[in-house]
């Protein structure tokens, strides 16, 4: 028996999530029939987001920490700086899942199912849903599994793969008011390769360790660089994991679909929609602004097909040069970030990885980048037939 809802969401991930907390937020579409279906339940604390944002967002009350300072450092460059109208914010995955998953148990509309999804289709002006146990309809389905990702290889995607230790000391160790937010004084046999530490408390830090490449390592390879980072370069010999955590995330020039061509019904978000970064693999402010803008477009009974305007073709073309530069190996990500945060003030390159810089900031930036390498990338790029698909 084939069961219907206005809207699937196949996936409860970031984006799936995101976009169910903002439909109930709603007050059009939060009584609207919604079913969302994994073949995992997200309840463990799995992994954790940092991003920069201006002002409070949805997601302020579950914002485990943020930083007004950060720094930088490379062998050419070490930076500290002071965010004007950013604020840089952790948020830990498991509060995010409790925070939706909680307010969606008030409501009777919303539906959860644990099924592993096999296969989505159009029929008819419904978008049909199969699964191992059923078939669901609905108006829509908002797809954030990998069931249609087009092929990445090594020829057109790296990895962004890190693992990341919650680590407490014995004694005062740490100042929570300043975030590291890259330090490349590391060995780049592995390719683009740099840690973050951010200390939450006198006594607690979230150390990462980073890589841009084309796969994974073993897992003593991540164990060893922190180990070796915690004791040479932060000097710290005492101290007990708490929490570790591993991701990886593909940085692409693969083609994402925003949406099937089979009658617009099926729409892809998240990494499978292209709302991933494709340079630097950024994600949960992407989400975030696509999720909003699909809200939108329902409320007022439009498509939620998000097409690409003139801007964000130009910010889509700025990515994929600059992953297409890193996949070459004719620059390393250590000498792009370093030119970077060498001739530009550092708050106007978050505001250009945010897509929100002005002409002359962007200006400036691809000034102070390796002029050669860029220049027969973003050519090459401009004439790419693989870039992202707004309508299918």
């Amino acid at each position: 028996m084939e069961l219907e809802y206005d809207y699937i969401i196949a996936g409860s991930g970031l984006a799936g999530l995101s976009l169910l907390h903002r439909l109930l937020l709603n007050k059009e579409l939060r009584s609207k029939k919604i079913l969302v279906i994994d073949k995992l339940k997200k309840e463990d604390n799995d992994k954790t987001w940092c991003f920069w944002e201006k002002g409070e967002g949805l997601f302020e009350p579950i914002v485990h920490h943020q930083w007004k300072t950060l720094q930088f450092f490379s062998p050419e460059v070490s930076k500290t700086f002071e965010l004007k109208k950013y604020k840089y914010k952790m948020i830990h995955a498991g509060d995010f899942y409790s925070l939706v998953l909680g307010h969606a148990s008030s409501f009777e509309n919303v539906t959860f199912k644990t099924e592993a999804i096999l296969d989505m289709e159009v029929k008819d002006r419904k978008a049909i849903l199969e699964t191992d146990q059923g078939q669901y309809s609905g108006q829509y389905i908002f797809n954030s599994t990998g069931l249609f990702n087009p092929e990445m290889n090594t020829q057109n995607t790296l990895l962004q793969h890190f693992m990341g230790w919650y680590i407490k000391t014995d004694t005062p160790f740490f100042n929570p008011e300043i975030g590291t937010l890259m330090d490349f004084r590391l060995d780049q046999e592995h390719g683009t390769t740099f840690m973050y530490v951010l200390p939450t408390s006198a006594r607690e830090a979230l150390v990462e360790y980073t890589l841009f490449s084309e796969s994974i390592l073993d897992e003593e390879n991540y164990q060893k660089a922190l180990k070796a980072y915690i004791d040479k370069a932060l000097k710290i010999k005492k101290y007990e994991i708490v929490h570790e955590e591993f991701g990886a995330i593909p940085m692409s020039l693969a083609k994402f679909s925003r949406s099937l061509k089979e009658g617009g019904r099926i729409i892809n978000i998240g990494t499978a929609g292209g709302f991933t970064k494709a340079s630097t693999g950024y994600t949960f402010q992407f989400v975030q602004k696509n999720v909003f803008e699909i809200v939108k477009q329902l409320k007022i009974n439009q498509s939620p097909i998000l097409g690409l305007n003139w801007k964000s073709s130009v910010y889509a073309w700025y990515d994929r040069t600059l992953l297409d530069v890193l996949l070459s190996k004719k620059v390393t990500g250590r000498d792009i970030f370093s030119s970077l945060f060498k001739g530009n003030d550092p708050e106007k390159i978050l505001s250009f990885l945010d897509n929100d810089s002005t002409f002359w900031e962007e200006f400036k930036i691809r000034n102070s980048v390796p002029l050669l390498p860029f220049m027969f990338s973003g050519i090459r790029q401009l004439f790419s037939k693989n870039n992202v698909n707004p309508k299918g």
